[in-house]
């Protein structure tokens, strides 16, 4: 990760300081500790792809940790979340191991969909976690139908449901965002706005671009918000939940985020410069935002968060042997899990 040039964490943390909610010292630490576990383990996907050990497409979620990582900390045991196929940084937000995790992403048997669904397409039926999904904007309709479940079911639980830009452009979605202000369904649709959808930028696929606006034609209100400070979207996160939880139906939150790799594995992203990425990385960079956070305003030591970071690189180093050791899948599994008995 690149380092900031001699200053710029001061600066950057002044000039925010006072926009940027309140937090305590152990939340600040919670917070570090589970973006750094993104961005660590995500290094770390990076590598095993280089090196041939995951097969198909692998997305990234390195740069917008403070998303998933500020809203899952504001959301209830019996929330449920789901979303598209940048998908790895939620699964360990909601808590699922980084060894299941990383053997599915290498198509093991002792990953969560026993190797058969891969970097896009895992779950945790225990954790909640519903799916990433292939297909740009089907988790939308989904997620609206877990809405509707947690409604009909009375848990008080709400969904998360994560999107992209790109995804805010298909027809299903809005045909969810009606269904869900009609009924006033409990789900927060998140659209992580990290101004590229696959190679397009924002402002040459949108004619509109304030995407939060989007639902307001159903009444649903909607923010924009700061996705590279995990204070502002646990706030934000916060709010929102209260008003779905309460019946008031659904809220757009659009993260304004940013991804500093490719849209894939695949993907040389020769469509932006590498002096944008770097002004990004250099003074925008979630992290490092909370580390500044707790070295200047929490009086942690500078030895105690690189202790935090050799335990989440063992953490991730564990994960990786794991997976690489675990055993493909017997060929007749691709027969089970077909069809489930409702």
């Amino acid at each position: 990760m690149a380092r900031k040039p001699a200053g710029a964490t001061k600066r950057a943390s002044q000039e925010t300081a006072d926009a940027s909610p309140a937090a305590s010292a152990e939340q600040l630490l919670a917070y570090y500790r589970d973006m750094l576990l993104i961005r660590r383990f995500e290094e770390k996907a990076g590598q095993l792809y280089g090196m041939g050990l995951i097969g198909g497409f692998c997305h990234l979620y390195i740069g917008q940790e403070a998303v998933v990582v500020g809203i899952q900390s504001a959301q209830r045991d019996g929330d449920s979340v789901i979303t598209a196929y940048r998908d790895h940084g939620h699964m360990l937000a909601c808590g699922m191991d980084p060894r299941g995790v990383m053997a599915e992403l290498t198509g093991r048997r002792g990953g969560y969909s026993k190797g058969k669904g891969g970097s896009m397409h895992m779950f945790s039926r225990e954790k909640n976690f519903f799916g990433g999904h292939g297909i740009v904007g089907s988790q939308v309709s989904i997620g609206t139908g877990l809405g509707f479940a947690h409604k009909t079911k009375g848990d008080g639980g709400v969904c998360l449901c994560y999107m992209g830009d790109g995804a805010v452009n298909q027809g299903q979605v809005y045909e969810s965002f009606n269904m869900a202000a009609l009924w006033h369904l409990p789900v927060i649709y998140v659209i992580e706005n990290n101004k590229y959808g696959m190679g397009t930028s924002v402002a040459r696929a949108s004619a509109n671009q304030e995407l939060h606006q989007r639902g307001a034609a159903y009444g649903i209100p909607g923010h924009r918000v700061d996705g590279m400070r995990v204070t502002e979207v646990n706030a934000a996160a916060a709010t929102a939940l209260d008003h779905a939880r309460s019946g008031k139906g659904p809220v757009i939150l659009e993260m304004m985020t940013y991804r500093y790799r490719g849209h894939s594995m695949s993907d040389p992203a020769k469509y932006r410069s590498k002096e944008e990425v770097q002004d990004v990385r250099s003074h925008h960079d979630p992290i490092e935002w909370v580390k500044a956070q707790l070295l200047e305003g929490a009086g942690a030591d500078e030895d105690a968060l690189k202790a935090v970071d050799r335990e989440i690189r063992a953490i991730v180093n564990d994960a990786g042997e794991f997976a690489q050791q675990s055993p493909e899948p017997d060929p007749a599994e691709l027969w089970t899990d077909v069809l489930i008995d409702a």
